[in-house]
């Protein structure tokens, strides 16, 4: 039996989220769309039900492997595994087959696995679970599991949490943004470009309807 889809975002959060982060609801909305096009659940047919949107980042396993067990047991991996621990990025299958990748991980180490993949609706890392208020990496992820709702309450949380971001998303600065929120190769995706774009079509629909 097929699980129900999560459920899906409504204006009126996207409104009540803007209201708080005190910025215009066509930048939340630029944001999503960006980092996730077909929203924050994809359905898995591996699996039989909806699951949240994820990016595993084999490098940021890697990273975080190496800090935890040594220079050495991190290298051993790659040179067993070097699909989900790498000292490069890459390795994407995409979709809802990334799930697959995190399953690998996790039997290496599941905090660590959990911890290394974007997720949902906002693509917000695993590892910024203790910052943003969650009390585990596990409870981030069962918060990310629930509907786009939770999702877009974690960015919001994560947006809050930084300054630049708070401003940037503020003051419409999508470069400033795409920097801090994607890092330093966002222009060669041009996160920044893309987001204009989409917050500048967001907004005209608005104009439009409220015309």
């Amino acid at each position: 039996m097929t699980s129900p889809k999560p459920t899906s975002l409504t204006d009126a959060d996207f409104i009540a989220a803007a209201k708080t982060l005190r910025c215009d609801v066509s930048a939340i909305r630029a944001v999503a769309e960006i980092e996730s096009p077909k929203g924050g659940f994809l359905y898995d047919d591996h699996a039989g039900e909806w699951r949240p949107t994820v990016l595993f980042e084999r490098h940021v396993m890697y990273r975080r492997y190496k800090d935890k067990y040594g220079y050495d047991k991190a290298i051993a991996m790659v040179n067993q595994c070097p699909d989900i621990i790498n000292t490069k990025s890459g390795g994407y299958i995409g979709g809802e087959a990334e799930h697959r990748r995190i399953e690998k991980a996790r039997k290496l180490d599941n905090t660590i696995a959990l911890e290394s993949a974007s997720w949902g609706m906002f693509q917000i890392m695993g590892y910024h679970w203790k910052a943003l208020g969650y009390q585990s990496v596990v409870d981030f992820v069962l918060a990310m599991s629930k509907a786009e709702a939770s999702q877009l309450e974690a960015f919001v949380r994560f947006i809050q949490a930084n300054k630049t971001l708070l401003n940037a998303i503020r003051s419409k600065d999508w470069a400033l943004f795409a920097l801090t929120y994607n890092g330093k190769a966002y222009r060669q995706n041009q996160y920044d470009v893309k987001m204009a774009r989409a917050n500048n079509k967001y907004a005209y629909m608005n104009k439009v309807r409220n015309a």
